[in-house]
């Protein structure tokens, strides 16, 4: 997306429903229903939009076991409502699910091959059903094995070197002793990220990208906890290490359920949606790192999508790192000095907003376009960390 020769990609929109907790008030609600809700908000917010120009819809989905098995996103298309002749198509880098799609979408918009794309990504970890594999052989005697699949490896294969297939939180505190990041440490980051978005909300800074879903009760994001205190957080003991253990549910993302989606165009498209753009794609970047460090997944992904763009961590304006553990954002902070920790995350991150995994990525995203039209100008940063060892960035400018 660098490349002279390569169309101009606008980021025209952006909405996301409110995050559900887990079980809580989006929970009766389908992954492709909050898909569809989405998709359907962002041809709705461009009336001049024919919705039958639009070239494709991708998102990203981490789970696929459910009800969102055949491909979400054209399910959402024909949902939505919009005509049988839009196709969909979804992908799935866990985490990154969501900032995939946009990838993709903007790629596609890049080379040509699209003008109007809409990209996000959708996920009900409410609704992720059990799974059990098959039988290996005829008329078993004992009873059958259970997966969740609501978070995490399940079913892994048995030539996995152990180390790789510790689970997320225990990856968490390998990044705190790495960096030696204190309990206390990740609680007061836990608490600022609360007092972010509770301030946000109560600001109204939320207001252009939420869109409530249908009739439903939840209005805002639900895991935000005005009331907490580090003292509260102190509280809670350590999950997944339980000797010298730093990491808490507390201190981590909660379980979710949420949908977000970006609308993309090139020159034409734009035109055609007779919008003022929020952003524009600049670069972005996908590395790998040893699968139990996967909370480090952005430190590389950040540096090449800065390269790429030719900027430096001075020129961002606002940056959007997802927080799926306290330990693992400062990790990466900690190898990041030159970038301001003021411009991260400011109006909260994923441990109060929420985690819907393959939501997530188009959800900062869009808060970095938004972020940056209501700026008037800058330049942002949208990046995660990524289970199994990947992690991912995208650069917008206005």
């Amino acid at each position: 997306m660098t490349n002279d020769r390569l169309r101009d990609v606008y980021v025209v929109d952006a909405v996301r429903t409110p995050v559900g907790k887990y079980g809580g008030g989006l929970a009766t609600v389908r992954p492709d229903d909050l898909a569809a809700h989405v998709v359907r908000a962002l041809v709705d917010r461009s009336p001049e939009l024919d919705p039958a120009r639009v070239d494709d819809v991708v998102l990203g989905n981490a789970n696929g076991a459910g009800e969102e098995n055949r491909d979400v996103a054209r399910m959402a298309v024909l949902l939505a409502g919009l005509p049988v002749t839009v196709p969909g198509s979804t992908v799935n880098r866990l985490c990154g699910s969501g900032l995939e799609a946009v990838v993709q979408a903007a790629r596609a918009v890049a080379t040509g091959d699209a003008s109007v794309v809409i990209a996000g990504g959708v996920e009900s970890m409410s609704r992720a059903p059990w799974v059990m594999p098959k039988p290996e052989r005829a008329f078993p005697a004992g009873a059958p094995d259970l997966h969740s699949t609501t978070l995490g490896w399940r079913m892994v294969n048995p030539r996995m070197p152990a180390e790789w297939t510790v689970s997320l939180g225990e990856g968490a505190e390998l990044v705190a002793d790495r960096h030696g990041i204190t309990r206390e440490q990740q609680d007061a980051f836990a608490l600022a990220s609360h007092e972010k978005a509770a301030r946000a909300w109560k600001d109204g800074a939320y207001a252009a990208e939420v869109v409530p879903y249908g009739d439903s009760e939840l209005l805002r994001d639900e895991t935000i906890r005005e009331a907490t205190s580090l003292e509260a957080l102190a509280k809670l003991r350590p999950v997944f290490r339980k000797d010298g253990g730093t990491v808490t549910a507390g201190n981590s993302s909660p379980l979710n359920d949420g949908a977000a989606a970006l609308l993309l165009t090139d020159e034409a498209g734009l035109r055609a949606v007779g919008r003022e753009p929020l952003a524009r794609v600049r670069a972005s970047a996908v590395t790998g790192i040893e699968p139990q460090l996967f909370g480090l997944g952005p430190v590389e992904a950040v540096r090449r999508a800065l390269e790429k763009a030719r900027l430096r961590f001075d020129d961002l304006h606002t940056v959007e790192l997802n927080e799926a553990f306290a330990a693992q954002a400062l990790g990466c902070l900690a190898e990041w000095p030159e970038l301001d920790p003021a411009k991260v995350n400011p109006r909260g991150g994923a441990i109060a907003v929420g985690h819907p995994l393959g939501a997530s990525g188009a959800r900062i995203a869009g808060a970095v376009a938004h972020q940056l039209a209501q700026a008037g100008s800058g330049t942002g940063l949208a990046a995660l960390c990524i289970g199994v060892g990947q992690g991912q960035a995208l650069v917008l400018e206005r």
